[in-house]
């Protein structure tokens, strides 16, 4: 993913195929059973595949976000130092707020990603709870 951090658009690219379970998560509660088919299918084991779904691809996201957002302070740190040292480099300038919005919008992609975080467990929550409790 390192790689991915410095073509910012196909980090975007890969965040948003990271982010399919969460979205496809109304279409994976869909197949636990209504009261009258409630025998039909394991709806502990679905809810207890979907939560490790869930939280190892919320762990892999926010892993991936965190190594990129070290990786852009680290080159924004020595663009900074370059920048000291030569104070008339237009390029030098422009690559280091170039790396400063880049640095802002992954950070911003940490609060997007626990709203989505939040909304994936809210729904799983509201279908799995009479099934399955996380922790057990």
């Amino acid at each position: 993913m390192a790689a991915l951090c410095l073509d910012f658009l196909g980090f975007q690219e890969a965040l948003k195929k990271m982010r399919d379970v969460d979205d496809k998560i109304i279409y994976a509660l869909n197949a636990l059973p209504t009261e009258s088919f409630k025998g039909q299918v394991n709806s502990e084991s679905t809810c207890r595949d979907l939560y490790a779904k869930l939280q190892e691809s919320h762990l892999a996201r926010q892993e991936s976000i965190r190594s990129c957002i070290t990786i852009s302070a680290s080159n924004l740190k020595k663009l900074r130092e370059k920048r000291e040292t030569q104070p008339d480099d237009v390029d030098t300038d422009n690559q280091f707020r170039a790396e400063q919005r880049k640095l802002r919008v992954l950070q911003a992609e940490l609060n997007v990603e626990d709203i989505i975080k939040d909304r994936s467990y809210k729904t799983f929550n509201e279908r799995c709870r009479s099934y399955f409790h996380a922790g057990q």
